[in-house]
C-alpha cells in the first residue's frame, strides 16, 4: 500500500478466510471495517447534512467521477479545496471511476479500447473517459481510495461481451496504474467476468498479479439477484489477497451484505438506504415498512424503539406518514438518517459478533427476523 495508507485484520472468524474485523487507515482517518459506504454521487448525500453522518456512525463517503466531471468540473473541484472541502467531510472518501456509467447510461455511451465516450444528458456534448484521464479527474478531485476504470457489464449479457469486458478492464487496469503517481491516494483495481466463473477467475488472478493496494468485485447489483451474486462472490473472494482490503461494489440488499462478509468482504456501497427513505421505505431489524401506508397514520410508536437516530428519538410512525403525505421535505430526510443509521447499527452488530467468535449464529438470527415475512 502506498505509505499513507495501512490496512490491518483485527478480528477474524476463520484464521485465513471468512469473515474479518478489520481497520484501513487513509490520511483522512481510519475505517473499521466491515463498513458501509453511504453514495454521494454528486459530492453530497442526499439530504443529509456531514455533521448528522458522524453523529450516525459514518465512516467513509462516495463520490463518482462521471457525473463531478461532467458538472462543476474535477478542475472546480480542486479550485474549490477538493472533494473534503467540498463536502464538509474531513474523513476518508471513495471515488469510482466512471466504470459502473458504463452500464448505467448504456443509451448514453461508447466503449472502445481507448475509453468511454458518454454523451452528457445535460447538454448532448460528448465526454470521453480514458484509464488515464479517470486517474487524473480523481487527482484533482482528491478523494482518499481512487477505482481503476472498468467495463461494468449488464446481466443477463452474452458471454462474448463479459469477456470482451474482461479483455479491456484488465487493459484498463494496467494503464491506469501507469497512470497513477500520488503517494496520498490508493488507487483500487476492479474485477469483473459476469456470471461466467473461468472468466471471474481469471479477472481476479491477473489483477492480483498487478498488485494493487485494494480489491473491489464490480459487475454486481447489475440484475444477477442473490443466489447468482453468492456464486460470483464464492469464485472471486477467496483468489483475493487476504492482506488487502475487498470491496463489494453497489450491494446493499441485507441477505447480500451478509453473505459478503461471510466470505470476508470488507466495504460496501449502495443508494438504498437514502434512495428507500426518500420514498417513504424504513429499515428495521424486522424488515421494510411502507410508512406512507395508512396504517400508520395513528402510530405513535417511532420507527424502532432500540434505535437512537434523530427520526426515532423524537418522531413517531404516524408523524411521518403526515409528513410524507404532505410532501414536507423533512420526511425524506428522517428516514434516509434512520436507514443509515441502521446500516452502520448493522455493521457494527457484525463487527462484533466476529469479535466475540459468533459470527454465524449473528447472521442467522438477524436474516431470519430481517425476513421473516418473506
Amino acid at each position: 500500500m502506498p505509505d499513507a495508507f495501512a490496512y490491518e485484520i483485527l478480528a477474524a472468524f476463520e484464521a485465513s478466510g471468512g469473515a474479518r474485523v478489520g481497520r484501513l487507515t487513509t490520511p483522512h482517518g481510519a475505517v473499521e471495517t466491515p463498513a458501509f459506504i453511504p453514495v454521494g454521487t454528486k459530492a453530497a448525500v442526499k439530504g443529509v447534512m456531514p455533521q448528522a453522518l458522524r453523529e450516525i456512525g459514518v465512516q467513509i463517503l462516495l463520490a463518482n467521477t462521471y457525473h463531478l466531471a461532467l458538472r462543476p468540473g474535477a478542475d472546480v473541484v480542486r479550485d474549490l479545496g477538493g472533494l473534503h472541502a467540498m463536502m464538509a467531510w474531513d474523513g476518508p472518501i471513495l471515488t469510482d471511476s466512471g466504470g459502473f456509467q458504463v452500464f448505467s447510461l448504456a443509451a448514453l455511451r461508447r466503449v472502445t479500447d481507448e475509453g468511454v465516450t458518454f454523451r452528457s444528458p445535460i447538454d448532448g456534448a460528448e465526454m470521453t473517459l480514458t484509464p488515464e484521464s479517470a486517474v487524473a479527474i480523481q487527482n484533482d478531485l482528491g478523494a482518499d481510495i481512487l477505482m481503476a476504470l472498468d467495463v461494468c457489464p449488464p446481466h443477463p449479457c452474452p458471454r462474448e461481451e463479459v469477456e470482451e469486458a474482461v479483455r479491456r478492464t484488465l487493459a484498463w487496469a494496467e494503464r491506469s496504474r501507469a497512470a497513477h503517481h500520488r503517494p496520498d491516494q490508493s488507487l483500487w483495481g476492479i474485477t469483473q467476468g459476469g456470471v461466467e466463473r473461468d472468466l471471474r477467475e481469471r479477472c481476479a488472478r491477473e489483477l492480483v498479479a498487478m498488485d494493487f493496494p485494494g480489491y473491489a468485485i464490480g459487475g454486481t447489483s447489475v440484475g444477477e439477484g442473490h443466489d447468482l451474486l453468492r456464486r460470483v462472490l464464492d469464485w472471486t473472494m477467496p483468489l483475493l489477497p487476504w492482506d488487502r482490503p475487498r470491496y463489494v461494489m453497489g450491494v446493499g440488499e441485507v441477505r447480500d451484505v451478509v453473505a459478503a462478509i461471510a466470505l470476508g468482504a470488507d466495504l460496501f456501497d449502495c443508494v438504498l438506504p437514502t434512495r428507500n427513505g426518500r420514498n417513504g421505505c424504513a429499515f428495521t431489524a424486522n424488515g421494510v415498512i411502507r410508512l406512507r401506508n395508512e396504517a400508520f397514520r395513528c402510530d405513535r410508536r417511532p420507527i424502532e424503539e432500540e434505535c437512537d437516530c434523530p427520526a426515532c428519538r423524537s418522531f413517531s410512525r404516524g408523524t411521518l406518514r403526515h409528513l410524507f403525505a404532505s410532501s414536507e421535505m423533512l420526511g425524506p430526510i428522517l428516514l434516509s438518517m434512520h436507514n443509515l443509521r441502521f446500516y452502520t447499527r448493522l455493521f457494527e452488530r457484525l463487527r462484533n459478533a466476529i469479535r466475540e467468535g459468533r459470527f454465524d449464529a449473528e447472521a442467522r438470527g438477524l436474516l431470519d427476523a430481517y425476513y421473516q415475512n418473506g
